[in-house]
């Protein structure tokens, strides 16, 4: 049984592990991080597989293909998003042309939420994983290899002549720490120099430490449709095992993505993290996806564990807009968390959403007022991007916001991001020039450009990197191409 799992080519560099999938204008690349830990375990189970990420390689459908024949898989594991979902079916229809014996199936975001929906695009699509995969293909290659009934299979909404059926939901997974390291998957199947985040130190490397998120917002995707609302964590020991393992196997890498929808759920857990790396080492860069609410002492423990940057999602300055999106925080609060970042050493990249349910050009422009209080060392303002199986998907849909249903339109041409969201008040069109603007008005305002040199004074390092992204962000600026996610 040979298994192979295809982040297939689309456009360029599209990045489906991103939270919102497109080619970013900044040039970051995600890894594939979920299809990542389930290669590793569907190969820890004992099954030869084969990890194949086109758009980190370079590689065309041709190039693909013939790798599809060389290797001769049983079965194919193909990661999907909204916006390639069209394409990655065509693909999926080539490989089983190329190999028609194969058993394909798809896993990410969009065919968790719409599996059926799915499955009655293409007769080539044998089956769907739905939600957290890693141990439903595990339990699929060995029912394909032994001739076991796909029922038997939980999580699996697959093709049974005519019909579709769906077998049991999957159960999340408890035990994270038997899990193997993704960056040891990374190391036999991936080249990690392809990947890149734009506010990160290159070479990098990223990570999970923990699955799901405990928090209510109506917009993100990943806690709504794969992992679940319940935050479930590997150990400390774990995670600082695995700095100990990328220090010892990657050692020109110079900074630690932890890739958590929100890696401070567990306050506790977080200063045990900090505690252990600073007491055990390796004393690797790193940055973390945190909300805009931990005090100094914890931010100060952080950064002498080797934090560099948290990236915070404000969504808004305007607290009934916070509101509306189940955010859950407090504009005072987050004032005190920027103060308190700035006194830890800690860089904060922050977003600002562009709208947001009882969003105006008012509230628009008292975020940007509140953005320019918080100071932050980047300041990301961008549309609400709503996908399948979100509570924001739902709303823009009930409401008659969207302005298309046509999945290929959540990007652009060229596999940018594309607005397909207008409300009254508020068109898709001014929504993005809206972001262009604030974009804009925040990063050349006098006293970020006397911040950002005093930073590069202190830190050289900074420096660089500040520089490398003024010489994107002035290059964009001039063509007029700078769009929303610049700075991703």
């Amino acid at each position: 049984m040979r298994a192979l799992f295809l982040n297939p080519p689309f456009i360029g560099r599209f990045s489906r592990t991103s939270r919102s999938p497109a080619v970013a204008k900044g040039g970051t690349l995600y890894y594939p991080i979920w299809l990542a830990y389930a290669a590793g375990t569907v190969e820890a189970a004992g099954f030869e597989v084969s990890l194949l990420d086109a758009p980190a390689a370079g590689l065309g459908l041709d190039e693909v293909l013939d790798r599809v024949s060389r290797f001769g898989p049983d079965l194919v594991v193909l990661d999907t998003s909204t916006a390639s979902i069209a394409s990655d079916i065509a693909v999926a229809e080539k490989v089983k042309s190329a190999r028609p014996g194969a058993f394909i199936v798809l896993v990410g975001t969009h065919p968790s939420a719409l599996p059926e929906d799915t499955l009655r695009r293409s007769a080539s699509v044998d089956a769907v994983a739905v939600g957290e995969y890693d141990f439903t293909l595990r339990d699929l290659a060995k029912s394909l290899a032994s001739g076991g009934p796909l029922e038997d299979v939980d999580g699996l909404v697959f093709r049974n002549g005519e019909a579709v059926v769906s077998s049991k939901p999957r159960a999340k997974i408890e035990d994270l720490d038997a899990l193997p390291f993704v960056s040891s998957v990374y190391k036999k199947h991936l080249n990690h120099r392809d990947y890149f985040f734009a506010a990160a130190a290159h070479p990098m490397l990223m990570t999970i430490t923990g699955r799901g998120c405990p928090y209510r917002c109506f917009f993100c995707v990943y806690p709504q449709v794969i992992h679940g609302r319940r935050y479930r964590k590997r150990s400390p020991e774990n995670v600082v095992a695995e700095f100990e393992y990328i220090a010892a196997n990657f050692p020109d890498v110079r900074e630690i993505g932890l890739e958590d929808d929100c890696f401070s759920a567990d306050r506790d857990r977080v200063a045990r993290i900090c505690e252990l790396m600073i007491r055990r080492g390796p004393r690797l860069q790193w940055y973390c996806n945190v909300r805009g609410d931990l005090d100094y002492e914890l931010l100060r423990l952080m950064r002498s564990a080797g934090c560099r940057l948290v990236t915070v999602g404000f969504e808004s300055g305007c607290q009934d807009v916070l509101d509306g999106i189940h955010k859950g925080e407090k504009t005072e609060r987050y004032r005190q968390f920027a103060r308190d970042a700035r006194r830890a050493g800690i860089l904060v990249h922050g977003c600002i959403m562009v709208g947001n349910p009882g969003d105006s050009r008012e509230t628009l422009a008292r975020s940007y007022e509140f953005a320019k209080e918080l100071n932050c060392d980047s300041m990301q303002f961008y549309p609400l991007y709503v996908y399948p199986g979100t509570e924001a998907y739902a709303w823009a849909k009930e409401n008659g916001y969207l302005e298309t249903e046509d999945f290929s339109r959540w990007v652009d041409r060229e596999g940018l991001h594309n607005c397909v969201l207008s409300f009254p008040g508020l068109s898709s069109r001014e929504m993005v020039g809206l972001c262009d603007h604030y974009l804009k008005k925040y990063h050349l305002r006098p006293a970020y450009i006397a911040m950002k040199l005093k930073q590069a004074l202190f830190s050289p390092s900074e420096g660089l990197r500040s520089m490398q992204a003024a010489r994107i962000f002035f290059s964009k600026l001039l063509r007029g191409q700078l769009g929303n996610d610049a700075w991703r």
